[in-house]
């Protein structure tokens, strides 16, 4: 932050104003924000940037500890208690009007605080990570998702491997370190200029967080098998599993948004995929979903979900959400797996996932469609499947990663073997 000074600290503010508003994802509005503030140069949007997302990671604190819901005073407390700025150093970096907000911010007593406002969590979430976790657990949770998520790479083993890769950032002077758990993943210190970068350019790295990753490791695709990625979005994924088929037998690409698969072309394009088949549907009920009925060796359904296991890259999220979306989510969810499961051939596996932490979202949605298909599935022990070291199932047969745990975005997945 030592580049602060009083024009940076009035564009931060007006970032913050307009994004605590909360009308779109907090992403989208940031660059909507820097296009209308061209004269931002590129040392000045990642420190707003840093100070917007602690304001919005942090809300509840910053707005207990300031006692003000006001951007300028939420924003001087971030400089001073996230990131460590002295009271009296700020005054130095800011314009003499917020004097007396600084002032007032050293007299400010600070209050008892509850676990949720002091790791900035509603109500509703904490509740049920409370009675889902356990308090122990639950804090440290709630802890790990106020944290900055890492930025990690999956390495494109069609064109090369991770100790290339690797070698090949060691030479440009680019800290970057293999990821505990997934095989192909690296972790680097910081965006080098990813998007500019032969290795990108050339299909050699994708940015992919480990625990995406480790859910396509999970779906074993195999070399000739038919695989669904019944979700695609815009196809991390997807790229991850015909990378592990050595770019054979065939890989369906399905998902209800056109925008979403417009993002996958460019990306298979760099990949030097071919066994990919994009496919868009009008939902999940879709008539070119059920020619393919009984024919598929592995589906991946990655499902929409509230996305809380992701709040470290996304912490507008918990801000966006309530209590009652949950509800109409899970029972989405449970249609999009019953469509699913009619694709698997006898032996076949289903794999669901999703980004949350919530149970309502996880083993109830597998729970009821178990009930639903008695005898037609049976579950298989994820971790065990898995096979990697560090990772284990709980004394359950789910998969679940967990920011606090593993150091990766918070996931949840099943695999279901058509009987």
């Amino acid at each position: 932050m030592e580049s602060l000074n009083p024009k940076l600290f009035d564009a931060t503010v007006a970032a913050t104003e307009e994004i605590l508003k909360f009308t779109s994802p907090a992403d989208a509005m940031l660059s909507n924000y820097f296009k209308k503030n061209r004269g931002l140069g590129s040392h000045e949007r990642p420190l707003i940037a840093d100070v917007v997302y602690s304001v919005i990671r942090n809300k509840t604190y910053l707005e207990k500890i300031s006692g003000s819901e006001e951007a300028p005073i939420m924003c001087l407390a971030a400089l001073n208690k996230i990131f460590g700025l002295s009271l009296n150093s700020l005054k130095a970096k800011v314009s003499k009007r917020w004097l007396k907000n600084i002032q007032r911010l050293g007299e400010e007593p600070l209050p008892e605080l509850s676990p949720q406002d002091r790791y900035s969590i509603p109500d509703w979430l904490w509740q049920k990570i409370d009675a889902q976790y356990g308090f122990e657990t639950a804090s440290k949770l709630a802890q790990a998702l106020l944290s900055k998520a890492p930025f990690d790479l999956r390495v494109n083993q069609v064109y090369s491997s991770r100790k290339r890769v690797l070698a090949q950032l060691e030479s440009e002077d680019i800290k970057a370190i293999a990821t505990p758990f997934s095989p192909t993943g690296i972790r680097v210190k910081e965006n080098f200029g990813l998007q500019k970068h032969r290795l990108f350019l050339e299909g050699h790295i994708e940015v992919q967080d480990e625990g995406s990753q480790i859910l396509a490791q999970l779906v074993g695709a195999k070399r000739g098998h038919m695989v669904v990625d019944f979700c695609a979005g815009a196809g991390g994924k997807t790229l991850a599993l015909g990378a592990m088929m050595s770019n054979q037998g065939r890989l369906y690409a399905f998902d209800i948004s056109a925008k979403r698969l417009e993002r996958l072309k460019p990306r298979l394009k760099r990949s030097g995929l071919s066994n990919v088949q994009t496919q868009l549907i009008g939902s999940e009920k879709d008539p070119r979903i059920q020619r393919l009925a009984g024919k598929i060796d592995r589906v991946l359904i990655d499902a929409p979900c509230s996305g809380l296991g992701t709040l470290r890259r996304n912490p507008d999220m918990k801000w966006r959400q309530a209590e009652t979306d949950i509800v109409s989510m899970t029972d989405k969810q449970l249609r999009i797996l019953n469509s699913a499961s009619k694709l698997v051939k006898k032996d076949g596996l289903l794999i669901y996932a999703t980004c949350s932490i919530l149970r309502d979202e996880n083993e109830s949605v597998i729970e009821r469609f178990m009930i639903e298909h008695q005898g037609k599935f049976e579950l298989i022990d994820a971790a065990k499947s898995l096979g990697i070291e560090g990772i284990d199932s709980s004394n359950t047969p789910y998969l679940k990663l967990l920011p606090n745990t593993h150091g990766c975005d918070g996931f949840f997945s099943a695999i279901l073997k058509a009987i």
